[in-house]
């Protein structure tokens, strides 16, 4: 014990901890980056430095660092209910009242859905898990057996469990997992700039996706076929926005299919696009919402699932003869959880965050495009809200991808993050994305603009040598 003492926490963090979604090797090599608190936009280091975060964590800390507002509401049902599960249709007063509030934001600011209730849980990847189970169930009391197949997206992120990170279209999370498990098809990604063909507009482009998903249909069997998801911006795999005329296509064409539509909003949610939900921004008609992030900010671990009335008349005509719903989780709804999500929710609407997000997006791409747009290895600026990526290419002109392996958006995260900036490089496409707390302002966002265009000509050498192969 002695001998732990005399390690610094790097050192005692590499000897006995297994990081999530980190190179083993490199932790073990050059040791973990170590912070040690946070305040509004910004994060610090072990060594006194002070870094803006343009990723709220992971997509996920919406009103910003250290708001006391939901570190009281914790303590405050800490000490009055630290715990209260939920099962055999046991409830508590806030997980009531943020059920209702969550209810009733959604309906207002999605009119084109029709959602009926809400399930909870603790992560976006159990969220989507709970989201296959319901299709499952929904279509088994339907007396539809065989139609139980979902179709996700090469280039989708939907999480890292078992059944998740099956629907994740990304090589990387099923490397040596044996993943994706039979039952969940991949069709393709919807990014425009990157998989268009040459002079193909987004119409044409989206006209094409859509006869693939429809020719994947007919040779699978629709009676096989239960669901499609999908991420209104697909954040993880690069930030790419629909193309024109996608999701209402999309939808008809599921709805001459009979098969549903689960929207996962884990990262869209609760402001994100500049609306309270993508499925706003876009007019979308979901049957499954998925949520997380933002519902808490991050400030607590908790998830939930909108389910349409579509799904819960035929759990409610089915239940005296089926049973209990026997789904769920210890920490389904948690009092704790549910405070922060409330009070979260009270900052967002008291600060106008949303519109805030939709302010600053003018900001953020304008800043980015100013200072970036004609660089010769950036081929792409993007975004929608407070949500943007910049994609690399070895030739702009030509659209030459960097060669396979060679990572030049990690090579310029690595330069941000040494001049003062976060910024995530994505695991699909060499995309650097920027996602800050919707609560950041526009000096903010200038000066995180400013230091990572210094960080990407601070790479320049190393782009260049790249580029040259």
């Amino acid at each position: 014990m002695d001998n732990l003492r005399n390690l610094s926490i790097a050192e005692r963090d590499a000897a006995n901890h297994l990081h999530p979604v980190s190179s083993i090797h490199d932790v073990l090599t050059n040791g973990p980056a170590v912070y040690t608190g946070a305040d509004g936009v910004e994060v610090f280091t072990e060594d006194g430095r002070r870094l803006i975060d343009l990723g709220a964590g992971l997509w996920c800390v919406n009103v910003g660092y250290g708001r006391a507002e939901l570190a009281d509401a914790a303590a405050r049902m800490m000490r009055n209910q630290s715990f209260q599960h939920l099962f055999g249709g046991a409830a508590c007063p806030a997980t009531a009242e943020l059920a209702e509030r969550l209810m009733t934001q959604f309906r207002e600011t999605v009119p084109t859905s029709d959602m009926a209730r809400v399930f909870f849980g603790n992560s976006g990847s159990d969220a989507n898990d709970s989201a296959i189970k319901l299709v499952r169930y929904y279509n088994n009391l339907r007396g539809l057996p065989a139609k139980k197949k979902i179709v996700s997206r090469i280039g989708a992120y939907h999480g890292v469990t078992v059944a998740s990170g099956s629907l994740t279209g990304i090589a990387g999370y099923h490397k040596a997992f044996d993943l994706p498990i039979d039952g969940v098809l991949h069709t393709a990604c919807p990014h425009h700039y990157g998989f268009a063909h040459p002079g193909e507009s987004e119409a044409a482009f989206t006209d094409r996706l859509i006869a693939e998903l429809e020719e994947m249909i007919r040779r699978e069997g629709p009676a096989t076929i239960a669901a499609f998801i999908a991420e209104p911006v697909m954040g993880t795999g690069g930030v790419f926005l629909p193309p024109e005329g996608y999701f209402p296509k999309l939808q008809a064409v599921l709805d001459r299919n009979d098969i549903l539509l689960i929207i996962d909003e884990v990262i869209t949610g609760f402001g994100r696009t500049g609306q309270w939900f993508g499925c706003g921004t876009y007019g979308i008609r979901p049957d499954i919402v998925s949520l997380a992030k933002g519902l808490t900010s991050a400030y607590f671990p908790m998830s939930a699932s909108i389910i349409s009335t579509r799904i819960w008349e035929v759990l409610t005509a089915t239940s005296a003869e089926t049973g209990a719903f026997m789904h769920g989780f210890t920490y389904s709804g948690h009092p704790v959880g549910s405070a922060v999500a409330l009070a979260n929710l009270d900052v967002i609407e008291g600060d106008g965050l949303v519109e805030n997000a939709r302010r600053q997006e003018a900001v953020l791409l304008g800043s980015l495009r100013d200072r970036l747009g004609d660089h010769p290895f950036i081929g792409d600026i993007r975004g929608v809200g407070l949500m943007a990526g910049v994609e690399f290419m070895a030739d702009r002109g030509a659209k030459t991808p960097f060669a396979a392996g060679t990572a030049p958006h990690r090579i310029v995260a690595k330069h941000a993050t040494a001049g003062g900036v976060l910024t995530r490089a994505l695991p699909f496409l060499p995309v650097n994305s920027f996602s800050p707390p919707l609560s950041i302002t526009e000096g903010q966002i200038e000066e995180g603009i400013s230091r990572y265009a210094a960080a990407v000509n601070a790479a320049m050498p190393e782009l260049q040598a790249l580029a040259r192969g």
